[in-house]
């Protein structure tokens, strides 16, 4: 069946896992920013975990009244959710029919994932459904109008599943490649109180401290560094002593020093950081 986009939000996009193993052509891995959350919403509607999903960031998602019925499931950033007129459960699978499905403005975090039974079947692109927003590869973000193709199959809901219990917490840090380029980077990095800007997006969660920035140590005192490969969760230092942790759609390379990388079980808290939220690091 198809089903037609009525409102997108700030931006809607379609994630899968990505398309790792490609980044010495220059392609990151991409996929949805909040892994755990993105796989729950698939296996509540009976899909395997790399079935593409909506990944919807600040609610604002309209979908108009399915052409056949079909299970839904919605996790990650709690909003509100109302489908055939009347509000659904969060992080349940829910039987979707008449009328149109909407996610309100979540009241923490960041982005929801949305799984509708049956599978998402945009084309993929090196193996991967997931939207890429800095290399332009995948579906592009979906705009009011558009139409999404889903399997024919409306899937089965897991008989019972429960939905891990999440408390944020620090993000926990081990070493980079260029750590001496500030003296006492991680010690520095895990003493520092950090807030999140406004300018964060997929492609990295901008940070700057609320106190003492990151200086270069006195032997880089204005040096340079080629570019490098990056990986995913590698925090950068650019001159002006904040912080990027990069993030899914992050380049595969780049000239800043990576003084450590956040553990990846530990990104999708950076997923869901709101601008002007506190976030801090410890030692893995």
């Amino acid at each position: 069946m198809r089903v037609r986009v009525e409102a997108t939000g700030p931006l809607t996009t379609v994630q899968d896992t990505g398309r790792p193993g490609y980044a010495a052509l220059g392609v990151p891995r991409s996929g949805a920013l909040d892994r755990p959350a993105a796989a729950l919403a698939a296996r509540l509607v009976g899909l395997p975990p790399r079935a593409a999903v909506l990944e919807v960031t600040l609610g604002g998602l309209r979908l108009a009244a399915p052409p056949r019925p079909c299970w839904v499931a919605v996790t990650g950033a709690r909003a509100p959710v109302t489908a055939d007129g009347r509000a659904r459960p969060h992080a349940e699978a829910f039987w979707w029919a008449t009328g149109p499905l909407e996610l309100g403005a979540p009241a923490d975090g960041v982005r929801s994932y949305v799984a509708l039974g049956g599978g998402l079947e945009v084309a993929p692109v090196l193996g991967s459904r997931s939207t890429d927003v800095l290399a332009g590869l995948g579906p592009a973000p979906l705009a009011p109008g558009d139409v999404l193709p889903v399997g024919d199959a409306p899937g089965t809901p897991v008989a019972v599943d429960v939905a891990g219990v999440r408390r944020p917490g620090l993000l926990r840090l081990h070493p980079g490649p260029r750590a001496d380029w500030v003296d006492d980077a991680l010690e520095r990095l895990c003493r520092a109180r950090w807030r999140v800007l406004p300018a964060s997006n997929r492609v990295g969660l901008r940070l700057t401290p609320e106190d003492e920035a990151l200086p270069r140590a006195a032997a880089y005192a204005g040096a340079e560094l080629p570019s490098e490969g990056m990986v995913l969760g590698a925090v950068q230092v650019p001159p002006d002593g904040g912080a990027v942790v990069f993030l899914s759609d992050h380049p595969t390379t780049g000239g800043y020093p990576v003084v450590a990388v956040v553990d990846e079980t530990d990104l999708w808290q950076a997923a869901q950081a709101r601008p002007g939220e506190r976030v801090g690091f410890t030692r893995a």
